[in-house]
């Protein structure tokens, strides 16, 4: 209309039209070349409840299970403010060349007993990294509390280092807790771009970002530091190992290795859901 106004002006013409400021909300499915269908979603996510009730009635471990962000170590930028009198100074630019390493944070979170634990590896992510540091868990923490537990369930992604596609993390599960320990495993992967269903990724990795936002995550004892500190009110405590071992990636599996497994699969959704038992001598 020609009429000049000032920023003031239009929020409160915006206001009075329903506007408001809104953040982005990450809703829409990107990068899957065959995603899932909402009924195959909503079947999934009524198995894995009922596979959690099931476990939780009869005091059998449920552990979810997931990598966190790779995070480079150095004087770098983290987001988030911390307590200080004054700002810590860090590189404007957050360049490997300049990290003294990179880890990478392979979480396990026990539902039940709401306890986490986090490997810190050095290397890759790959599903042999993550078989082991589940195996590592069941002997230190899993076995101790769960005695008289035949019976495990496992909650993970479709993808990544714990992919129902990789047939490296059905071969070690089958080793180093079905056959090692007489472990009967399930597991149940959430569908693809469901990932923040996982309950490790708002009970667990969620608080340790929070314990550690605002601080550069300068040496390999500060990350290690924030995560065995992470707690909440509803009493979240955390253990955290660092892994020296490398993990080469392009580990294969033959044809025959995977005859071997026992593996037994869901008739609706055999991809995301299956059991894994001892190898019959």
């Amino acid at each position: 209309m020609g009429i000049d106004v000032c920023a003031n002006t239009v929020r409160s013409l915006l206001k009075k039209m329903q506007y408001s400021l809104k953040v982005n909300h990450k809703t829409l499915e990107s990068g899957l070349k065959n995603p899932p269908d909402s009924e195959q979603r909503d079947k999934q996510f009524v198995h894995i409840a009922g596979l959690r009730e099931q476990f939780a009635k009869m005091i059998n471990p449920i552990i979810s299970v997931d990598t966190k962000k790779k995070e480079l170590i150095g004087n770098f930028k983290n987001k988030g403010r911390s307590w200080q009198k004054e700002p810590v100074k860090v590189k404007d630019h957050d360049f490997p060349t300049d990290a003294i390493g990179k880890v990478v944070p392979y979480g396990i979170y026990d539902t039940i007993a709401n306890t986490g634990t986090v490997f810190l590896g050095t290397s890759c992510d790959t599903p042999r990294f993550a078989t082991e540091s589940i195996e590592h868990w069941w002997k230190t923490e899993g076995q101790p509390s769960y005695r008289h537990a035949k019976e495990i369930l496992i909650l993970a992604d479709s993808g990544g280092s714990n992919s129902y596609r990789s047939r490296v993390w059905k071969f070690n599960i089958q080793q180093k807790l079905c056959n090692q320990f007489g472990l009967k495993v399930y597991v149940s992967h959430y569908p693809p771009g469901c990932s923040k269903w996982n309950p490790i990724e708002h009970r667990l990795f969620s608080e340790i970002s929070k314990n550690w936002q605002g601080r550069p995550l300068d040496s390999y004892e500060t990350v290690l530091k924030y995560i065995r500190t992470t707690k909440t009110e509803s009493g979240l405590f955390v253990k955290a190992h660092f892994v020296r071992k490398k993990y080469p990636k392009g580990e294969a599996i033959t044809n025959q290795e995977m005859n071997k497994i026992s593996i037994e699969k869901n008739q609706e959704m055999p991809d995301w859901n299956y059991i894994l038992s001892p190898a019959k001598m």
